[in-house]
């Protein structure tokens, strides 16, 4: 707006309210009642209509202004925020048995669990595996990309959820065993198995972007942690080393390798760099099934059967601490941290055995998002 003064003239910027109502964009006045007594600002609407009509959508404004940690021993500085509801998945993506459970159990799992054999994937079976795999790749980096300062892990479920749905991908931890989202962000002291909130991402976090997608009946499986603007010394320490295990122990598989091999190659170099290894959480089979055979420990003197044979397929993905390696978990039962809380990192890749070594099913493209240094 222009406003003359004397022989002068000087320009007033006016904001103008727009309606909060998804899509509308139409210049709003009318405030909701309950925004206003939990003073939530920047809440308008254009009519009593659109109003009426977005109220499902807007009452999570309220639960969020609402929301309140529950009460437990949290180890570190981290604490749980609101948590928005699942997003949906178009009825014509092809999803895993576990997807429209009530309790997200996964029948085909509980009964491969009879059996500790280890699946040897025919050729057309790696080619199914190889794509979906990429795909996932694809996913990660878009999620990956979305990461700074002032996100929330919401809108990073947004994202890779989006980017599942535009690949036909359904993204694997949605209800698996009722996990409520569609991917896992772990931030600083949570080791995996976070649950995206309301919580903003800080400049100095770390956060590790666990995406899993089950495409043409098979899932591919595969994480990095990231840095989040300027992050300490310690943190690059832990994200270097827990990726520097990951190499390590990929160099190493091999026909006839024994999975067992895995944990000590991990904890030495984890060790010789002042961390410690996870114990609770292993790499796993993966394919038709999101998890199966083989169970592949990060640790040394563990006692996981196996040998390795071409057509093996699985997962290494070590959890790496700065300081102890135990754990504790939140009273959503998923998300599980530090018991000193003391920061975590985690990489992860699914990988196939061959007749002269290993195939990455999950590597980084020239352009991914840088993570490691």
């Amino acid at each position: 707006r222009r406003r003359v003064h004397g022989g002068y003239s000087r320009t007033f910027a006016v904001m103008e309210r727009v309606c909060t109502t998804p899509g509308c964009g139409q210049p709003a006045a009318l405030q909701c009642p309950k925004c206003l007594e939990l003073k939530i600002p920047n809440q308008f609407f254009c009519s009593q209509t659109c109003f009426k009509t977005n109220y499902r959508t807007h009452h999570e404004v309220h639960k969020q202004a609402l929301f309140q940690p529950p009460a437990f021993e949290y180890t570190g500085p981290l604490r749980p925020h609101y948590v928005f509801p699942s997003r949906a998945v178009p009825a014509h993506i092809a999803r895993p048995d576990y997807a429209n459970h009530i309790q997200g159990v996964s029948e085909s799992e509980r009964n491969a669990k009879r059996s500790a054999t280890i699946e040897v994937h025919s050729d057309e079976s790696i080619r199914k595996m190889r794509n979906t795999c990429r795909l996932g790749r694809e996913i990660l980096d878009i999620g990956a990309r979305a990461l700074r300062v002032g996100v929330t892990t919401d809108e990073i479920d947004r994202v890779v959820h989006e980017a599942c749905i535009e690949r036909d991908c359904y993204p694997s931890p949605l209800n698996y065993y009722t996990f409520p989202k569609s991917v896992c962000t772990s931030v600083n002291e949570v080791i995996c198995h976070g649950i995206p909130d309301a919580r903003e991402l800080q400049d100095g976090d770390i956060c590790n972007i666990d995406v899993s997608v089950y495409h043409g009946g098979v899932h591919g499986d595969l994480n990095e942690t990231y840095f989040v603007g300027n992050v300490d010394e310690d943190s690059k320490r832990v994200v270097r080393t827990a990726k520097e295990c990951l190499d390590r122990a990929i160099e190493m598989a091999k026909p006839g390798a024994m999975y067992r091999e895995i944990g000590s190659v991990i904890e030495k170099h984890a060790k010789a760099n002042g961390c410690s290894v996870v114990r609770t959480y292993c790499g796993h089979g993966v394919g038709q099934l999101f998890h199966s055979a083989p169970t592949v420990p990060h640790y040394s003197k563990n006692k996981a059967p196996g040998v390795m044979r071409p057509g093996h397929i699985f997962t290494i993905e070590p959890m790496i601490n700065l300081g102890d390696w135990r754990d504790t978990t939140w009273p959503d039962n998923w998300t599980a941290t530090t018991v000193d809380g003391k920061r975590s990192a985690q990489f992860e890749h699914t990988i196939v055995i061959t007749e002269s070594g290993n195939e990455v099913l999950t590597q980084r493209f020239p352009d991914s998002p840088f993570s490691a240094p």
